[in-house]
Protein backbone atom coordinates (compact mmCIF):
# COMPACT_ATOMS: atom_id res chain seq x y z
CA UNK A 1 0.00 0.00 0.00
CA UNK A 2 1.59 3.29 -1.11
CA UNK A 3 -0.55 5.95 0.58
CA UNK A 4 -2.95 5.47 3.46
CA UNK A 5 -5.00 8.40 4.77
CA UNK A 6 -7.14 7.99 7.89
CA UNK A 7 -9.67 10.63 9.00
CA UNK A 8 -7.31 13.47 8.09
CA UNK A 9 -8.22 16.96 9.35
CA UNK A 10 -6.39 20.23 8.79
CA UNK A 11 -7.60 23.50 10.28
CA UNK A 12 -6.24 26.96 9.50
CA UNK A 13 -7.64 29.31 12.14
CA UNK A 14 -11.39 28.93 11.70
CA UNK A 15 -11.18 27.30 8.27
CA UNK A 16 -11.28 23.50 7.98
CA UNK A 17 -9.22 22.80 4.86
CA UNK A 18 -9.53 19.01 5.24
CA UNK A 19 -12.55 17.54 6.97
CA UNK A 20 -11.93 13.94 7.98
CA UNK A 21 -10.92 12.40 4.66
CA UNK A 22 -9.79 8.78 4.24
CA UNK A 23 -8.50 6.75 1.26
CA UNK A 24 -5.83 4.23 0.24
CA UNK A 25 -3.76 3.83 -2.92
CA UNK A 26 -1.81 0.95 -4.41
CA UNK A 27 1.41 0.84 -6.40
CA UNK A 28 0.97 1.42 -10.13
CA UNK A 29 -2.11 3.66 -9.77
CA UNK A 30 -2.44 7.10 -11.32
CA UNK A 31 -4.91 9.01 -9.17
CA UNK A 32 -6.37 12.35 -10.16
CA UNK A 33 -7.14 14.62 -7.21
CA UNK A 34 -9.83 16.93 -8.54
CA UNK A 35 -11.70 19.84 -7.06
CA UNK A 36 -12.38 23.57 -7.32
CA UNK A 37 -10.11 26.17 -5.74
CA UNK A 38 -9.89 25.85 -1.94
CA UNK A 39 -11.07 22.24 -2.07
CA UNK A 40 -8.05 21.09 -0.02
CA UNK A 41 -5.99 19.46 -2.79
CA UNK A 42 -2.70 21.28 -2.17
CA UNK A 43 -3.08 20.98 1.61
CA UNK A 44 -3.46 17.21 1.30
CA UNK A 45 -0.39 16.94 -0.94
CA UNK A 46 1.71 19.04 1.42
CA UNK A 47 0.76 16.81 4.36
CA UNK A 48 1.64 13.63 2.45
CA UNK A 49 4.96 15.23 1.43
CA UNK A 50 5.77 16.25 5.05
CA UNK A 51 5.71 19.96 4.19
CA UNK A 52 2.77 20.57 6.51
CA UNK A 53 1.53 18.79 9.67
CA UNK A 54 -2.10 17.74 9.94
CA UNK A 55 -4.33 18.90 12.81
CA UNK A 56 -5.50 15.34 13.46
CA UNK A 57 -5.81 11.97 11.76
CA UNK A 58 -3.07 9.84 10.24
CA UNK A 59 -1.16 9.72 6.96
CA UNK A 60 1.22 6.93 5.94
CA UNK A 61 3.45 6.55 2.88
CA UNK A 62 4.75 3.02 2.20
CA UNK A 63 3.93 2.19 5.82
CA UNK A 64 5.80 5.18 7.32
CA UNK A 65 4.01 7.82 9.40
CA UNK A 66 4.39 11.34 7.98
CA UNK A 67 4.86 12.81 11.48
CA UNK A 68 6.82 10.15 13.36
CA UNK A 69 8.91 8.92 10.40
CA UNK A 70 9.08 11.96 8.13
CA UNK A 71 12.67 11.29 6.97
CA UNK A 72 11.69 7.84 5.72
CA UNK A 73 8.59 9.29 4.03
CA UNK A 74 10.69 11.91 2.22
CA UNK A 75 12.87 9.12 0.83
CA UNK A 76 9.76 7.49 -0.64
CA UNK A 77 8.10 10.62 -2.06
CA UNK A 78 8.90 12.80 -5.05
CA UNK A 79 7.07 16.14 -5.00
CA UNK A 80 6.46 18.81 -7.62
CA UNK A 81 4.59 21.77 -6.07
CA UNK A 82 2.21 23.95 -8.08
CA UNK A 83 4.77 26.78 -8.29
CA UNK A 84 7.80 24.90 -9.52
CA UNK A 85 10.81 26.22 -7.52
CA UNK A 86 13.92 26.13 -9.71
CA UNK A 87 17.31 27.84 -9.71
CA UNK A 88 17.09 29.65 -13.03
CA UNK A 89 20.81 30.42 -13.25
CA UNK A 90 21.77 26.74 -13.08
CA UNK A 91 22.23 24.39 -16.04
CA UNK A 92 19.93 21.35 -16.10
CA UNK A 93 22.60 18.73 -15.16
CA UNK A 94 24.02 21.10 -12.55
CA UNK A 95 20.64 21.54 -10.88
CA UNK A 96 19.79 17.83 -10.93
CA UNK A 97 23.23 17.02 -9.47
CA UNK A 98 22.54 19.54 -6.71
CA UNK A 99 19.20 17.84 -5.89
CA UNK A 100 20.89 14.42 -6.02
CA UNK A 101 23.37 15.71 -3.43
CA UNK A 102 20.53 16.60 -1.10
CA UNK A 103 19.36 12.99 -1.32
CA UNK A 104 22.97 11.79 -0.83
CA UNK A 105 23.06 9.69 -3.98
CA UNK A 106 26.86 9.74 -3.95
CA UNK A 107 28.57 7.77 -6.72
CA UNK A 108 25.27 7.10 -8.51
CA UNK A 109 24.62 10.83 -9.05
CA UNK A 110 25.94 11.11 -12.61
CA UNK A 111 24.09 7.98 -13.72
CA UNK A 112 20.80 9.14 -12.18
CA UNK A 113 21.12 12.63 -13.68
CA UNK A 114 21.69 11.14 -17.13
CA UNK A 115 18.73 8.79 -16.68
CA UNK A 116 16.41 11.60 -15.58
CA UNK A 117 17.42 13.82 -18.49
CA UNK A 118 16.60 10.99 -20.89
CA UNK A 119 13.38 9.81 -19.20
CA UNK A 120 11.89 13.30 -18.98
CA UNK A 121 12.84 14.27 -22.53
CA UNK A 122 15.35 16.97 -21.54
CA UNK A 123 18.14 15.71 -23.77
CA UNK A 124 17.71 18.38 -26.51
CA UNK A 125 17.88 21.18 -23.89
CA UNK A 126 20.48 19.74 -21.50
CA UNK A 127 23.11 22.40 -22.24
CA UNK A 128 20.79 25.32 -21.45
CA UNK A 129 20.32 27.20 -18.23
CA UNK A 130 16.92 26.59 -16.64
CA UNK A 131 16.06 30.27 -17.05
CA UNK A 132 16.30 29.88 -20.83
CA UNK A 133 13.79 27.00 -20.97
CA UNK A 134 10.12 27.18 -21.94
CA UNK A 135 7.60 26.51 -19.18
CA UNK A 136 6.98 23.02 -20.54
CA UNK A 137 10.66 22.13 -20.22
CA UNK A 138 10.84 23.72 -16.78
CA UNK A 139 8.03 21.39 -15.71
CA UNK A 140 10.07 18.48 -17.04
CA UNK A 141 13.00 19.65 -14.92
CA UNK A 142 10.65 19.78 -11.93
CA UNK A 143 9.49 16.22 -12.58
CA UNK A 144 13.11 15.10 -13.05
CA UNK A 145 14.10 16.50 -9.64
CA UNK A 146 11.08 14.78 -8.07
CA UNK A 147 12.20 11.45 -9.56
CA UNK A 148 15.97 11.75 -9.06
CA UNK A 149 16.02 9.60 -5.89
CA UNK A 150 13.73 6.95 -7.45
CA UNK A 151 10.74 7.40 -5.09
CA UNK A 152 7.83 4.97 -4.88
CA UNK A 153 5.26 7.79 -4.81
CA UNK A 154 5.18 10.81 -7.12
CA UNK A 155 3.04 13.80 -6.12
CA UNK A 156 2.36 16.47 -8.74
CA UNK A 157 0.40 19.63 -7.96
CA UNK A 158 -1.16 21.11 -11.12
CA UNK A 159 1.71 19.82 -13.34
CA UNK A 160 0.25 21.14 -16.63
CA UNK A 161 -0.95 24.55 -15.41
CA UNK A 162 -0.11 27.28 -17.91
CA UNK A 163 1.24 24.96 -20.61
CA UNK A 164 0.28 25.07 -24.28
CA UNK A 165 -1.63 22.11 -25.83
CA UNK A 166 1.50 20.38 -27.17
CA UNK A 167 3.29 20.72 -23.84
CA UNK A 168 0.23 19.39 -21.99
CA UNK A 169 0.15 16.31 -24.21
CA UNK A 170 3.85 15.68 -23.64
CA UNK A 171 3.55 15.97 -19.84
CA UNK A 172 0.47 13.70 -19.86
CA UNK A 173 2.39 11.03 -21.77
CA UNK A 174 5.30 11.37 -19.35
CA UNK A 175 2.97 10.91 -16.35
CA UNK A 176 1.39 7.81 -17.91
CA UNK A 177 4.82 6.30 -18.51
CA UNK A 178 5.93 7.00 -14.93
CA UNK A 179 2.65 5.61 -13.57
CA UNK A 180 3.40 2.14 -14.91
CA UNK A 181 5.91 1.63 -12.09
CA UNK A 182 5.01 4.16 -9.39
CA UNK A 183 2.00 5.53 -7.56
CA UNK A 184 1.22 8.95 -9.04
CA UNK A 185 -1.09 11.38 -7.24
CA UNK A 186 -1.66 14.61 -9.11
CA UNK A 187 -4.07 17.46 -8.66
CA UNK A 188 -5.90 19.25 -11.42
CA UNK A 189 -9.12 21.11 -12.09
CA UNK A 190 -9.03 20.13 -15.77
CA UNK A 191 -11.35 17.17 -16.21
CA UNK A 192 -9.97 16.25 -19.65
CA UNK A 193 -6.66 15.70 -17.89
CA UNK A 194 -8.23 13.11 -15.63
CA UNK A 195 -9.94 11.31 -18.50
CA UNK A 196 -6.69 11.20 -20.49
CA UNK A 197 -4.34 10.04 -17.73
CA UNK A 198 -5.98 8.66 -14.58
CA UNK A 199 -7.00 5.19 -13.48
CA UNK A 200 -8.91 6.62 -10.53
CA UNK A 201 -10.54 9.91 -9.56
CA UNK A 202 -10.93 11.47 -6.12
CA UNK A 203 -13.14 14.57 -6.18
CA UNK A 204 -12.70 16.97 -3.24
CA UNK A 205 -14.86 19.93 -2.27
CA UNK A 206 -14.64 22.01 0.91
CA UNK A 207 -12.21 19.50 2.38
CA UNK A 208 -14.47 16.47 1.92
CA UNK A 209 -14.27 13.57 -0.53
CA UNK A 210 -17.38 13.66 -2.72
CA UNK A 211 -16.49 10.57 -4.75
CA UNK A 212 -13.60 8.12 -5.05
CA UNK A 213 -13.99 5.82 -8.04
CA UNK A 214 -12.23 4.28 -11.00
CA UNK A 215 -12.50 6.54 -14.02
CA UNK A 216 -14.64 4.06 -15.96
CA UNK A 217 -16.97 3.64 -12.96
CA UNK A 218 -17.72 7.36 -12.97
CA UNK A 219 -18.67 7.06 -16.63
CA UNK A 220 -20.99 4.18 -15.75
CA UNK A 221 -22.55 6.30 -13.01
CA UNK A 222 -23.17 9.10 -15.48
CA UNK A 223 -24.54 6.83 -18.16
CA UNK A 224 -27.10 5.29 -15.80
CA UNK A 225 -28.50 8.60 -14.59
CA UNK A 226 -28.68 11.06 -17.49
CA UNK A 227 -28.81 10.87 -21.28
CA UNK A 228 -27.14 13.49 -23.44
CA UNK A 229 -28.18 13.85 -27.08
CA UNK A 230 -27.09 16.14 -29.89
CA UNK A 231 -29.83 16.81 -32.43
CA UNK A 232 -29.83 18.97 -35.55
CA UNK A 233 -33.00 20.26 -37.22
CA UNK A 234 -33.35 21.73 -40.71
CA UNK A 235 -35.09 24.82 -39.34
CA UNK A 236 -34.91 26.95 -36.20
CA UNK A 237 -36.96 25.78 -33.20
CA UNK A 238 -37.79 27.55 -29.98
CA UNK A 239 -36.01 26.59 -26.78
CA UNK A 240 -39.23 26.82 -24.75
CA UNK A 241 -40.90 24.23 -27.01
CA UNK A 242 -38.02 21.77 -26.56
CA UNK A 243 -38.14 22.25 -22.80
CA UNK A 244 -41.82 21.23 -22.83
CA UNK A 245 -40.88 17.67 -23.89
CA UNK A 246 -41.36 15.39 -20.84
CA UNK A 247 -38.08 14.26 -19.26
CA UNK A 248 -35.88 17.02 -20.67
CA UNK A 249 -33.76 18.75 -18.02
CA UNK A 250 -31.78 21.22 -20.10
CA UNK A 251 -31.24 22.28 -23.71
CA UNK A 252 -28.35 24.25 -25.17
CA UNK A 253 -28.24 25.80 -28.63
CA UNK A 254 -24.98 25.15 -30.49
CA UNK A 255 -24.07 26.27 -34.03
CA UNK A 256 -26.89 26.79 -36.53
CA UNK A 257 -29.83 24.53 -35.66
CA UNK A 258 -27.80 22.06 -33.59
CA UNK A 259 -28.95 21.48 -30.01
CA UNK A 260 -27.54 19.63 -27.01
CA UNK A 261 -30.36 18.00 -25.04
CA UNK A 262 -29.96 16.66 -21.51
CA UNK A 263 -32.72 14.39 -20.15
CA UNK A 264 -33.47 11.87 -17.42
CA UNK A 265 -32.58 8.33 -18.43
CA UNK A 266 -35.78 6.82 -17.05
CA UNK A 267 -37.16 6.83 -20.60
CA UNK A 268 -35.45 7.06 -24.01
CA UNK A 269 -36.04 10.63 -25.13
CA UNK A 270 -35.30 10.05 -28.84
CA UNK A 271 -38.81 8.95 -29.92
CA UNK A 272 -40.21 12.06 -28.24
CA UNK A 273 -37.76 14.23 -30.16
CA UNK A 274 -38.85 12.65 -33.45
CA UNK A 275 -42.50 13.23 -32.52
CA UNK A 276 -41.63 16.83 -31.68
CA UNK A 277 -40.13 17.28 -35.15
CA UNK A 278 -43.24 15.90 -36.86
CA UNK A 279 -45.59 18.04 -34.79
CA UNK A 280 -43.64 21.23 -35.52
CA UNK A 281 -43.01 20.51 -39.20
CA UNK A 282 -39.20 20.30 -38.96
CA UNK A 283 -36.84 17.57 -40.14
CA UNK A 284 -34.24 15.84 -37.98
CA UNK A 285 -30.96 15.99 -39.92
CA UNK A 286 -28.95 14.10 -37.29
CA UNK A 287 -29.31 12.70 -33.79
CA UNK A 288 -26.53 11.19 -31.66
CA UNK A 289 -26.41 9.81 -28.14
CA UNK A 290 -23.28 11.17 -26.46
CA UNK A 291 -21.24 9.84 -23.56
CA UNK A 292 -21.07 12.40 -20.81
CA UNK A 293 -17.68 13.65 -19.71
CA UNK A 294 -16.17 13.97 -16.25
CA UNK A 295 -16.84 17.70 -16.56
CA UNK A 296 -20.50 16.87 -15.97
CA UNK A 297 -19.67 14.77 -12.89
CA UNK A 298 -17.54 17.54 -11.46
CA UNK A 299 -20.25 20.13 -12.00
CA UNK A 300 -23.03 18.00 -10.58
CA UNK A 301 -21.09 16.90 -7.51
CA UNK A 302 -19.64 20.30 -6.57
CA UNK A 303 -22.45 22.74 -7.39
CA UNK A 304 -24.25 24.16 -4.37
CA UNK A 305 -22.05 22.16 -1.98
Amino acid sequence: MSIQIENLIKIYGKQKALDGISFKTEAGEIIGLVGPNRAGKSTLMKIISCYLPQTSGNAFVCGFDVIEQSIEVRKKVGYLPEHNPLYLDMYIPEYLSFVAGIYKLGKTTNVRVAEMIEITGLLPERRKKIGALSKGYRQRVGIAQALIHNPDVLILDEPTSGLDPNQILEIRNLIKAIGKEKTVLFSTHIMQEVEAVCDRVIILNHGKILTDQKTEEIHKYLNTSIQLISIEFDKPVEEALLMNIPGIIQVEKMDGNLWKVKANKEKDIRPLLFNFAVEHNVTVLSMNMEEQSLEETFFRLTKNK
